[in-house]
């Protein structure tokens, strides 16, 4: 197995404001090219971390080291806040165009990239309209638009989908799953949509009170805890569905069994790869299967109950 290249390492990172450990010795790896999810509550110690590692805020102690590539100072990191940062009365082309300037994006490349952004992000039709007359959601892809002009390698997305409708959500996911998937860039991303990180992220970080209570891939997460899958096993024969509960209930990982139309219902922990193993059981038993189906119902909120006794709240 390849060792991971990481583009961001922290090492004791913590913040103090007063007597208020904001971030507290946070030990954190961001692998090159992967879609990193924070998540935590308001207050939690996310926002205050990631300022620290692009840069945008002095630790109190502890480092960030983030990736040098050859011939370069650094990295490029750009940061799309949830709060939009527009100038209404430019045109989303000038808004771009700007940013880029800023940037010192080559004058021979920066018409070109702009042009771009503003085709994959669906804005090109209203290039010419000022920033003023945008929808809400129009206003929110050209905000993103602004953070890629620079072409960075690492991006920071604060919450990107805020206050936008279903279909305008899902294409935006799609654009920066293509952010990773054809440009290789990194990406944080902090949400409060269980959703969205969990259908974004290679991996999920999870903070409350200043400290990370857990890494790992959304899958994994969703496996380890919360109240198992939901299994239905349809029988040939229902009328055998008691004897059928005697035997799953027996076997190890299953945590609830119940007897419904047609068959037995069982909960259990990472319910497909165990699925093979419950149907095998019974079968050797002579009971006759007519159908099978599995409910996924943990989910990402679960795991973070789990973790911290309290739900998950913007």
């Amino acid at each position: 197995m390849p060792v991971p290249s990481y583009v961001i390492e922290t090492n004791n990172l913590t913040k103090e404001y007063g007597d208020l450990l904001a971030v507290d010795g946070l030990d954190l790896q961001i692998e090159k090219g992967e879609i990193f999810g924070f998540l935590g509550p308001n207050g939690a110690g996310k926002t205050t971390a990631i300022r620290m590692m692009v840069g945008l805020l002095e630790p109190t102690s502890g480092g960030v080291k983030i990736e040098v590539k050859d011939g370069e100072e650094g990295e490029s990191v750009a940061v799309c806040p949830q709060k939009l940062v527009l100038w209404e009365e430019l045109t989303p082309y000038e808004n771009i165009h700007f940013m880029g300037k800023m940037h010192d994006v080559p004058r021979g490349s920066l018409d070109s990239r702009v042009d771009q952004i503003l085709i994959d992000l669906d804005l090109d039709e209203k290039r010419d309209n000022l920033a003023s007359e945008l929808s809400g959601g129009m206003q929110r892809r050209l905000n993103l638009g602004m953070s890629l002009v620079q072409d960075p390698s690492i991006l920071v997305l604060d919450e990107p989908s805020a206050g936008l409708d279903p279909q305008s959500r899902y294409s935006l996911w799609e654009y920066i799953r293509s952010l990773k998937e054809e440009e290789g860039k990194t990406i944080i991303l902090t949400t409060h949509l269980m959703e969205e990180a969990d259908r974004l992220s290679d991996r999920v970080g999870i903070m409350d009170r200043g400290k990370l209570l857990t890494v790992d891939r959304p899958k994994q997460l969703k496996k380890s805890v919360g109240e198992g899958d939901s299994i239905r096993i349809e029988l040939t024969d229902p009328g055998q569905s008691e004897a059928a509960l005697r035997v799953v209930s027996s076997l190890e990982g299953v945590l609830e069994t119940k007897d419904v139309d047609q068959g037995i219902n069982l909960r259990a922990l990472d319910a497909v790869g165990q699925v093979t193993k419950f149907t095998r059981a019974l079968e050797d038993k002579g009971f006759e299967i007519s159908d099978v189906a599995i409910s996924r119902t943990n989910t990402l909120e679960d795991v973070f109950i789990h973790l911290t006794g309290r739900e998950f709240r913007p």
